[in-house]
């Protein structure tokens, strides 16, 4: 007795997707820090060979959508994304090789620094140097 198993066109196609955001979470989970587009292309590569800048793009636009993914704009520099299930935090650039890195936490009394009258409803602290491996 012969079992005859019918797939869809597009179950194939909808487990690729899987396999490709599964590479870029990944990707983004294992990071030191937010990584542009092409940064994130180069290391899911080891995970999907065939992963294209353009599948990066859609699939980044789609976490950030679903709120898996946070996206950060850097100013001169475009975005850069993370994980959005991280913890409070900042960042620091490094103005040599321009790589972000996270910060943990928040300097204390930052809503103090808001001016009389107004409530800070939020934040974003980037600070500029130059990493270890560059110094």
């Amino acid at each position: 007795m012969a079992i005859l198993i019918s797939l869809s066109p597009g179950s194939l196609h909808m487990k690729h997707k899987t396999q490709q955001r599964k590479a870029l979470m990944e990707c983004l989970h294992e990071a030191r820090g937010p990584l542009k587009p092409a940064e994130i292309l180069w290391f899911s590569r080891e995970k999907v060979s065939s992963l294209g800048i353009a599948t990066v793009y859609r699939n980044l636009k789609l976490l950030v959508e679903e709120g898996s993914v946070a996206e950060l704009q850097v100013p001169g520099q475009g975005s850069y994304y993370e994980p959005a299930d991280m913890d409070h935090h900042h960042h620091f650039q490094c103005r040599n090789c321009k790589q972000l890195f996270c910060i943990p936490g928040c300097p204390p009394g930052i809503t103090s620094l808001a001016p009389e009258g107004f409530k800070l409803d939020g934040h974003e602290i980037f600070l500029y140097g130059r990493c270890a491996e560059c110094t």
